[in-house]
């Protein structure tokens, strides 16, 4: 097989949060006129699973690819039922439903999915007064959450704090959370699109919820919160390449880690990798080579690069989001520990000291 560059389809979602900042602040030019509140850059989930639209592989989807090429598409000795990582783009013109995901072991105990939903924000623009809804406040147990939810009284159980363009938060599968208005933000999480949500209205078209179906979506959304995690926004750690290049890796855990790469006007990074990754633009128009490929990597678009490919070279200026399955010892810990960064400052990018659990099939 002679690997590439893939350009994927990318489904969309028009949720009543959406608008048109996407294309506007990031300048894509391919969405429709309509309101988008997500495009999803790199998806294997069932039913939107994306597939290959350039090259020799055009038409086969990205499910099949990384079944019958495991080592090749995602690492070597990597194994699993879908393609592990989904990456997002997401406009949050109005405030976003307050909603949770399950973790791996809830997932696949009341799910039947082989993991839950992990994931991180780096926020690529924040209006005024922009904030997000971050877990639970300390000592909130669970009627009074059930009440205050039924009440919409989320500022009463739920930390709010301020959201601030260039930082990132992880957010740990169970965590109740929600964000806006007026925020872009690029969300790297697992594949997955189990939620449990806590809203009277529908996200899809904002329709009634039914106060019986309202009440069963909070108790089962209950089942599956989680309240420890108190997820803190934190701003990249850099470490200068040289010059002319930039590395800041935003966030890092046991799922995938994020790193946003600067190329300066005539500069070019040489960057190897072995594993998948994700290359998504969020500056002008860029050159990209790999192995016998060359070609342009547009705003607001993405490559996913199959680990067998090995390096890539991305030509400046450019300024990519770079998202990837991590050893977090190798790629995170000690070349932050080598730029002088302290381990409680690398501790606060996400769940460094956690292991993947091994991905299952669900069972109920």
């Amino acid at each position: 097989m002679d690997w590439y560059p893939l350009a994927l389809t990318t489904p969309t979602r028009n949720h009543v949060f959406g608008g048109t900042i996407i294309a506007d602040r990031l300048g894509r030019d391919d969405l429709p006129s309509r309101r988008i509140a997500e495009t999803w850059e790199v998806s294997d989930v069932d039913e939107d699973i994306a597939v290959v639209a350039n090259g020799p592989l055009s038409g086969r989807s990205l499910r099949d690819l990384t079944m019958a090429h495991p080592d090749e598409m995602v690492g070597r000795g990597w194994r699993g039922p879908h393609f592990p990582v989904l990456t997002k783009y997401i406009d949050a013109t109005g405030m976003l439903p307050v909603h949770l995901h399950a973790d791996d072991a809830t997932a696949r105990r009341l799910e039947c999915q082989p993991n839950g939903k992990t994931e991180a924000w780096h926020i690529l623009d924040a209006g005024t007064g922009a904030t997000a809804l971050l877990g639970t406040k300390p000592g909130v147990d669970r009627e009074t959450l059930r009440r205050t939810l039924l009440a919409e009284d989320w500022d009463s159980v739920m930390r709010r704090v301020p959201v601030r363009t260039g930082e990132t938060v992880y957010v740990p599968g169970g965590t109740l959370h929600s964000f806006g208005p007026q925020t872009l933000i690029y969300e790297i999480e697992q594949t997955s699109n189990i939620q449990q949500h806590a809203m009277p209205w529908h996200m899809e078209d904002g329709s009634a919820v039914a106060p019986d179906e309202r009440e069963r979506n909070i108790d089962k959304l209950l089942e599956e919160w989680r309240p420890e995690p108190q997820p803190t926004f934190v701003p990249p750690l850099s470490i200068r390449v040289d010059n002319d290049i930039d590395r800041a890796i935003c966030c890092a855990g046991p799922y995938f880690a994020l790193e946003r790469w600067r190329v300066g006007a005539g500069a070019r990074l040489d960057y190897r990798f072995d594993h998948a990754t994700i290359l998504s633009n969020v500056g002008a128009a860029a050159g990209v080579r790999a192995g016998a490929w060359t070609g342009t990597l547009g705003r607001a678009k993405t490559l996913l690069l199959p680990a067998a490919l090995g390096q890539a070279t991305i030509e400046g200026p450019a300024d990519l989001l770079i998202g990837y399955l991590p050893h977090l010892e190798r790629d995170i810990r000690a070349p932050l520990a080598e730029a002088g960064y302290s381990a409680a400052i690398v501790a606060q990018l996400g769940e460094l000291s956690s292991p993947a659990a091994p991905q299952e099939t669900g069972s109920c």
